[in-house]
């Protein structure tokens, strides 16, 4: 991928804003992870290097620690169990290696690499990210979702120098894994709507291109469903690029509108629950396509309404922080002294419902995304991701309140 003429494309953008990234390259081909060592090397990365994973995904990226080794780097190792959650706490200690590192090498998808990108953000060192499953969006990501006290928060952390993708690897990936990448995927449709509708209503910045990219790329993806768990390598190939320019459309616009709606809101909002109840939740990108089926049914019955009235938003605030527990001090915090909501007028919700109905009815139907999740070996029940009807509901309600940020769910209590 050649991420200089991606960058080149978007210069002199409509939407007036520069549009750059951090990252100098992008490899992805078969058997690449031999030339590991030689693609830091010529990208300035120093001698010493702090490699972070698991057990299982250090197992996946079989000969990269040789690799870097022949090319005369100097391994410090950080290696979990099974990292499943990407905690400040877990940020806190990788700093601390990092102080002795001229940069760090993260070999996994999401937990490894989200640790990785905020640690090496603070310590401002080098990050190459080596993905052994195309599960998530967040490659190129300038963000990191973090865990904090059991509350998922999305925190400004830095692009990656380097992305090595080895389709050897990715094509051997856990099918489970495979089919949550296309699970985060699916999702993009209700960001999308979220961001247009945001854009409409609140006057929030909004770039039709970037937009494009990540609807093409869904699209993209949304038309070989039936070989996401191929063991072709050419299919790992465009899942993983496809997942991959999402994540640049985030670098673009510096926050993760362009792939990230309600439907990962509600999916934070689960998984911070059930952690706070000292479960360990799902795969991010199994709750995700779960979550967006959700979301699409809400907002298609919305649209259903040729004319609506609009009112200021009224929230029992008193039953909402009851519902979040211990962590309703920091849902509080996003909530006062104003909402995101105070400065949107009814009227402007209603003069713009028409166009609203359009953008909903512009991305494919709730059954569309449903049949092609099943070809692709999805999940798509909370049963299946262990969420309870309870929690199910709870999280429709109340998920609209852990982000300051406009979504279709969020106006819907401003819509009779």
């Amino acid at each position: 991928m050649d991420i200089k003429k991606i960058v080149e494309d978007f210069q002199n953008c409509v939407c007036g804003k520069k549009h750059t990234v951090g990252i100098r390259e992008v490899v992805v081909g078969s058997g690449v992870t031999k030339d590991a060592g030689k693609i830091l090397k010529r990208n300035g990365f120093g001698k010493n290097l702090l490699l972070v994973a698991d057990e299982n995904t250090l197992r996946a990226a079989e000969g990269l620690v040789n690799a870097l080794l022949a090319e005369g780097f100097t391994l410090s190792q950080k290696i979990y169990e099974n990292l499943r959650v990407a905690d400040m706490r877990e940020v806190e200690k990788t700093e601390r290696l990092l102080q002795n590192a001229d940069g760090v090498i993260a070999v996994g998808t999401g937990s490894v690499h989200d640790t990785c990108r905020m640690a090496s953000a603070r310590q401002k060192k080098l990050l190459c990210l080596f993905p052994t499953a195309a599960s998530m969006d967040g490659f190129a990501s300038y963000n990191a979702p973090l865990t904090d006290h059991n509350f998922k928060i999305t925190y400004a952390a830095k692009t990656p120098e380097v992305i090595i993708a080895d389709t050897k690897v990715l094509v051997n990936a856990p099918d489970e894994l495979k089919s949550a990448g296309f699970g985060d995927m699916v999702g993009k449709y209700v960001a999308l709507i979220d961001w247009q509708v945001s854009n409409l209503v609140s006057g929030e910045y909004y770039c039709p291109k970037v937009a494009e990219l990540t609807r093409n790329a869904t699209d993209k993806i949304m038309s070989i469903a039936d070989q996401i768990l191929s063991k072709e390598e050419s299919a790992a190939k465009e899942v993983f690029e496809a997942l991959l320019l999402t994540g640049i459309g985030m670098a673009f616009t510096q926050n993760s509108r362009p792939a990230s709606g309600t439907e990962h809101i509600l999916s934070h909002f689960w998984e911070c629950i059930e952690l706070s109840h000292h479960h360990l939740s799902d795969f991010h990108g199994k709750k995700v396509g779960v979550a967006t089926l959700l979301i699409m049914d809400e907002y298609e019955k919305m649209v259903q309404k040729e004319k609506i009235t609009a009112h200021k938003e009224v929230v029992d605030w008193d039953e909402v922080y009851r519902h979040y527990g211990d962590l309703a001090d920091e849902v509080r915090k996003l909530n006062t002294p104003d909402t995101i909501t105070d400065s949107i007028a009814p009227e402007t919700i209603e003069k713009n419902w028409p166009k609203i109905r359009e953008i909903v009815k512009s991305v494919p139907s709730r059954k569309e995304i449903y049949d092609a999740m099943k070809l692709a070996g999805c999940v798509t029940d909370c049963s299946e991701i262990g969420v309870s009807e309870f929690l199910k509901n709870e999280g429709l309600r109340y998920h609209p309140y852990m982000r300051r940020r406009v979504s279709l769910m969020r106006l819907k209590n401003m819509i009779d």
